[in-house]
């Protein structure tokens, strides 16, 4: 039995550089004027438990500060325990106490190792017919993650499971009544796993060395003084230890932030989500009352720091007594000054503009020398826009949480290479994958990147191609027969034949391991890296050199090998769960960079924040779902069931949360940060920043936003004197400009003759989108191409059965595009509905044609220019008439120009084609050269109509002749070396996007006129 004697406690208050200020009084006197009962007063007899590794870094580093940097012998620093580790390491002497079976302690299990075998576990337990909704190994895999955090609760506060049993299933909901069954199944057969494999679960393992620490000590006090210094207690083991060492001979307890200044009232009625719960329990547990507990000795006085506590404690009380806020008004009033000096607010418009103004407060800090900047915020999405902000400073920040495994390029590539395989080769997740800096497939990195770069312009630009890299293959078959049947070269499309091999032979394992059924994770996993590293081989390295190579690579291989040595746990898996299985192991592992962090500005979550300091805090993301957060809802137990078995309540995480908010409002200089918008939508502010505006409106001081901040932001970026640009009037030289253009181009020319400088003069063409949905233009080629065959089959006249030989026509052509869902859900219906139509059509108009003329080509040359200039055509249709004239028809499925237009000039492609065809422009093509009676449209829209016929009742040659005429002037004036090609001269007549206007910068010339947005 411990001999009885008060606890000696301290606390340093919330805003103080609480490891400054204990290494600072340390040094001075290690003994602090005996303090520590007789003992030397040498700083290395020293024990100092603080609550985290981060800690115990940051605690040498402030004994190296208060010693200006000369050499000394430093206490023992040790950690009670670190979140980031499953085992504690604590001070030697373990076997002075009454756990001498310490000795064999079984080692903590990995998280992965017991994380794979409650999914097993789960699996197994669903595979009883009773229970529906079974889930697959990915929904397993997270299940057992939540499970695994219940049983690290129940271990942590030390309330066995076994009292689910005593639970009464018929107080709950049907679904909670099989979750109470399994979860008893859980608790009898994992102690039992544990216990076969040698193993504890790492909170229990934590536990128990906490336990016999505390018994050792209690049972023979060290030699030397022990100080506890920035823990709560908020795990009950290490409660037990702090209170044991604050009943030491030479022993004592350093609290961070003890709020001295609420009244006893508040102090009875606190509630978990309050800041001093946690404290208020530790005291409970030791016995102690506020009143025993001193400020650390050595603090400076300073008023200021006092009153902002004061204000701090005042909007954090209990909402139990806020109706003394009426009284304490008077008392804080001549407060306010002091309180508020070096406390700002700045609202943000959005997330953006608050990373903006963030990244220049920390720049402004840095102007100071020596002056330490720190954003504290729980949101890492705040944190990695600030990261990235910065950088174009020329300042990198780590975030101190760290980067996600997934998120690291070797991380992401892995990600990548799964999506690729799984979405079968489809054109954004092949390019996403092969365009990534680590994909080489035993190339040269430049060779590779432009094999790829072919491969999406040739090939993936466009409709999908078919699933699969044989579909890529046929594709660029298809490419090449297209080519070959125009004319033009294929050494390229030659290129890339090579290159899809070597896809294939780097993913082809891997491919056939997710496509099979029943494997093993280990199988799976070995397939994935034996993938990616065939992938990132280069003409002078293997994969694994480039892949595993630094920080990240060194975290990624370990995580990989310890899947592949721990993944037969899990049993055999549907392989199509893997992608949603390697996501929901990899995305919470984390990276943090050894080195290379900025020595005065930082990047902290509320976790690394806690006992560390800096001349300046930015608060950010201070609003309600950010921080404080939301209270999860557990998977497993309901609010009734934590009730029951006496687990603390979700709102403990709250309580934690506003206490590392008190403790950075409480700073000497502090900038508190919100966006009023968060996704587009109204964001609420934090709960505690509206508790401290009420309080400061009631005392007449509310906190004004500061907006400098974001008009720096703002201005960082901002032009003066913008000068509105100009249209463009590009005036290329004549033997630059165009010498033939086409009927359909003549229409462009008219309308928007910069796009055909930018098409003929500059060579530019559109690409077309990646993963295209079937387009209008596709579905009329596809059109084209079915009428185009079943009139030069039958010219002269229609066939027997004319309808069904259109749609085997129809059916032949529709059947390369018929693996898209649109093309077999819409365009063929459709089709069917417009080819009924078209057949009516050709019955009404045969008799009086003599034989059709189908795509047919020919040129006309205007001679009379300064240089020659030939106007090229390809009629859908030319028919010779039996009066001994010809009728020109266009098949559109398309929107149609109206005859106002092409009468006006502005859709002149038909009466042009009238006028070449007069002058025996088509002779070549057989089409005789006489004049055209009839011009005009063919509609086929499918639907209830079929199609609609649209023929000019003019007088068709005619118009033919003036179109020709405009245009032999309208080419005459670009003969002029000073004509520009204009873009849109005509933005009445516009009413589309053109594929060239952002080239030509039309947003911003036309609403410098008023005339665009």
């Amino acid at each position: 039995m411990r001999e009885i004697r008060p606890p000696r406690l301290f606390t340093i208050p919330a805003g103080e550089p609480f490891l400054d200020r204990l290494a600072q009084t340390l040094l001075d006197d290690p003994s602090r004027d005996g303090m520590f009962a007789g003992k030397a007063g040498r700083l290395e007899d020293l024990t100092i438990l603080v609550p985290t590794r981060r800690a115990a870094r940051a605690l040498q580093e402030a004994f190296l500060r208060a010693g200006e940097g000369k050499a000394m012998l430093l206490p023992s620093i040790r950690p009670l325990g670190d979140v980031e580790e499953e085992e504690l390491v604590l001070s030697p002497g373990l076997e002075a106490g009454d756990s001498g079976t310490l000795l064999d302690l079984a080692p903590a299990i990995s998280p992965i190792e017991r994380q794979l075998l409650l999914a097993r576990l789960i699996l197994k337990a669903w595979s009883d017919p009773s229970l529906s909704h079974a889930p697959d190994a990915a929904r397993a895999l997270a299940l057992a993650g939540e499970l695994g955090a219940l049983l690290d609760l129940a271990a942590t506060e030390q309330v066995p499971l076994s009292g689910l049993a005593a639970l009464v299933p018929e107080g709950f909901a049907a679904h909670w009544q099989v979750t109470l069954d399994f979860l008893q199944i859980i608790t009898e057969y994992w102690p039992a796993i544990l216990a076969e494999r040698g193993m504890c679960d790492g909170a229990e393992r934590r536990n128990r060395l906490l336990t016999a620490q505390a018994e050792a000590w209690e049972k023979s006090p060290p030699a030397g003084p022990v100080i506890a210094a920035g823990s709560t207690g908020s795990i009950p083991a290490s409660a037990r230890l702090l209170d044991v060492i604050a009943h030491l001979p030479s022993g004592a307890v350093v609290l961070p932030g003890l709020d001295l200044d609420l009244d006893e009232a508040s102090w009875t009625v606190l509630g978990a989500s309050h800041p001093q719960y946690g404290m208020h329990e530790l005291l409970r547990r030791m016995g102690a009352g506020r009143d025993e507990v001193k400020l650390w000795p050595g603090l400076p006085d300073d008023p200021r720091q006092k009153a902002r506590t004061k204000l701090v404690s005042e909007t954090m009380r209990p909402a139990e007594t806020t109706e003394r806020w009426r009284g304490e008004l008077a008392t804080l009033a001549p407060l306010a000054g002091q309180a508020l000096d070096g406390i700002r607010l700045v609202e943000a418009p959005g997330p953006r503009e608050e990373a903006g103004a963030i990244a220049l407060m920390i720049r402004e800090t840095l102007e100071t020398p020596e002056k330490t900047v720190a954003l504290v915020t729980p949101d890492r999405r705040i944190a990695r826009r600030v990261a990235a902000e910065l950088r174009r400073f020329g300042l990198d920040v780590d975030d101190s949480s760290g980067t996600p495994l997934g998120s690291t390029p070797p991380g992401a590539f892995a990600r990548l290479a799964i999506a690729m395989i799984e979405s079968g080769f489809a054109p954004v997740p092949l390019l996403a994958c092969l365009k990534h800096p680590f994909a080489a497939l035993g190339l040269a990195p430049a060779q590779a990147r432009a094999r790829v770069r072919l491969l999406e312009r040739l090939v993936l630009r466009g409709p999908r191609p078919a699933p699969g890299l044989a579909g890529l293959s046929r594709a660029i078959e298809a490419e090449r027969r297209e080519r070959q049947k125009r004319d033009h070269g294929t050494g390229d499309l030659d290129r890339l034949d090579p290159f899809i091999r070597l896809v294939e032979e780097a993913t082809r394992p891997f491919t056939l391991a997710l496509g099979g059924e029943g494997a093993s994770l280990s199988g799976l996993v070995r397939a994935h890296v034996a993938c990616i590293e065939a992938l990132a081989r280069t003409d002078e390295a293997d994969g694994a050199a480039m892949l595993w190579a630094g920080e990240n690579g060194e975290a990624a291989v370990a995580f990989l090998n310890e899947l592949i040595e721990q993944g037969d746990m899990l049993g055999p898996i549907e392989p199509d769960s893997y992608p949603r299985l390697f996501d929901e192991l990899i995305l919470p592992r984390v990276v943090r960079p050894r080195f290379g962090r900025h020595p005065r500005a930082f990047i902290w979550g509320p976790l690394e924040a806690r006992l560390q300091y800096a001349d300046r805090f930015i608060l950010a993301g201070l609003n309600e779902g950010v921080w404080p957060g939301q209270t999860s809802v557990d998977a497993w137990i309901n609010r009734p069931m934590r009730e029951a078995l006496h687990l603390s309540p979700p709102e403990r995480r709250i309580g934690l949360a506003a206490h590392d908010f008190c403790e950075g409002v409480s700073a000497r200089e502090v900038i508190l940060v919100r966006s009023l918008k968060d996704e587009g939508a109204p964001a609420v502010a934090s709960r505690w920043l509206l508790r401290l505006q009420s309080l400061l409106e009631g005392l007449g001081r509310p906190l004004v936003p500061v907006a400098v901040y974001g008009e720096w932001a703002e201005a960082i970026d901002a032009t003066a004197g913008v000068t509105p640009i100009g249209k463009p009037r590009p005036c290329p030289p004549l033997d630059m400009r165009p010498g033939n253009l086409s009927v359909t181009e003549v229409e462009t020319l008219v309308r928007d003759p910069y796009a055909i400088y930018a098409k003929k003069v500059l060579r530019l063409r559109p690409l077309d989108p990646l993963d295209a949905d079937a387009t209008a233009a596709e579905r009329g080629n596809i059109i084209h191409e079915v009428l185009e065959r079943f009139v030069r089959e039958w010219p002269e006249g229609l066939p027997q059965d004319a309808l069904g030989k259109l749609l085997r026509i129809g059916g032949e052509v529709f059947r390369e595009a018929m693996d898209r869902p649109a093309v077999a859900a819409f365009w063929w219906p459709r089709f069917v509905e417009a080819a009924g139509w078209f057949i009516g059509f050709e019955q009404r108009h045969r008799p009086n044609v003599r034989r059709a003329h189908v795509e047919v080509s020919g040129e006309y040359v205007f001679e009379d220019l300064a240089r020659p200039v030939t106007l090229r055509g390809k009629a859908d249709r030319i028919d010779e008439c039996r009066d001994g004239t010809l009728a020109i028809l266009d098949y559109k499925t398309g929107a149609m120009r109206s005859w106002k237009q092409v009468e006006s000039g502005l859709a002149p492609q038909l009466p042009l084609e009238a006028a070449m065809a007069a002058r025996g422009a088509f002779r070549e093509a057989g089409v005789p050269s006489l004049a055209t009676s009839l011009i005009g449209y063919l509609h086929l829209k499918g639907g209830d109509e079929g199609g609609v016929e649209r023929l000019y009742t003019g007088d068709a040659a005619m118009l033919g002749e003036e179109a020709l005429e405009s245009l032999e002037a309208l080419l005459a004036s670009y003969e002029n070396p000073a004509q520009p090609y204009l873009s849109r001269p005509r933005p009445m007549f516009e009413t589309s996007y053109g594929d060239y206007d952002h080239l030509a910068r039309v947003k911003e010339w036309s609403a410098g006129e008023g005339n665009g947005e």
